[in-house]
């Protein structure tokens, strides 16, 4: 069974950076797609960033470009998200996902991909 846990996350002022990571268990890392996805009060899950294997492509959302990284280490099953200047509109529940096989960097936002689900970690940037 397939087991995603993110660690991580906190209050930080505006400015701050976060890393999160999100180890992976139950299945070689190597062999899925990873993203992280977001949700802010009362919104929509969203795609931040993704990681295939598909030439170890990557994609992001354009709020989010310049000032996050995703980045696996294959070796360790962690995927991680380095989130530099946060902004409080950056405010959310951040998640973790995988999908099984390798996608495109199109298709890696679509949060219908993934089967797979961490619990969820809170980011909180304040003013």
């Amino acid at each position: 069974q397939v087991q995603l846990v993110e660690s991580g996350g906190g209050l930080v002022q505006a400015g701050s950076s976060l890393t999160l990571a999100c180890v992976v268990s139950g299945r070689t890392l190597s062999s899925m797609t990873m993203a992280w996805f977001r949700q802010g009060p009362g919104k929509e899950r969203e795609f931040v960033a993704g990681s295939t294997t598909l030439y170890g492509s990557t994609g992001y959302r354009d709020s989010v470009k310049g000032r996050f990284t995703i980045s696996r280490d294959n070796a360790k099953s962690t995927v991680h998200l380095q989130m530099n200047n946060l902004k409080p509109e950056d405010t959310a529940l951040y998640y973790c996902a995988a999908a099984v096989g390798a996608t495109t960097v199109r298709s890696m936002r679509d949060k219908r991909l993934y089967i797979y689900w961490g619990q969820g970690i809170q980011v909180t940037v304040s003013e």
